[in-house]
């Protein structure tokens, strides 16, 4: 039996290619705020608020998931909401539609991560679990690592096109 199965390398790969766009933009996202004329005050209250909805829907979404005995749809609706948030926030430079765009993204993420934890779970037996998720979490790390590296490079040949760093960012998040 294989312990990192097809359905670990897809949810993995997706994770990676998720944690690319988001990672790509948070390291800007105060910069690029600011420079659309939000204070610190509002970027400090909408990163606030908007981890507070990933931390709070979370445990609502998983036990949802639980409930309905169904994983997948929680999956990608979350990859789907938090991909279509990239350049949402791109479009729109008035407050309250950064702070929907940047909602939306962390919602998806709240949606997403007890169904897909539950997805890895069941794939794993009492031997396989370490592996299995080792091997997710390194997938997600490496995402994390890339998706600034590629912010620095785009930025570095283009600097403050911040907008175009956020259309790019949808394209591994999709």
């Amino acid at each position: 039996m294989r312990t990192i199965t097809r359905n670990i390398w897809i949810i993995s790969l997706v994770s990676m290619f998720t944690d690319i766009a988001s990672e790509m933009l948070y390291p800007v996202m105060p910069i690029y705020l600011k420079s659309i004329g939000f204070s610190i005050v509002l970027i400090g209250v909408l990163e606030g608020f908007a981890e507070a909805t990933a931390g709070l829907s979370k445990g609502y979404f998983g036990k949802l998931s639980d409930n309905m005995g169904r994983r997948l749809p929680f999956v990608r609706w979350g990859y789907f909401l938090s991909a279509i948030s990239k350049p949402m926030m791109a479009i729109f430079t008035f407050p309250f539609w950064i702070f929907s765009a940047r909602t939306i993204d962390r919602l998806g993420k709240g949606i997403r991560t007890g169904a897909r934890d539950a997805m890895l779970s069941d794939e794993a037996t009492t031997q396989t679990k370490g592996t299995i998720f080792g091997f997710h979490r390194s997938l997600d790390t490496l995402g994390a690592v890339i998706g600034p590296l590629s912010a620095l490079v785009l930025l570095y040949f283009y600097p403050g096109h911040y907008k175009t760093l956020f259309f790019i960012a949808f394209i591994p998040g999709m």
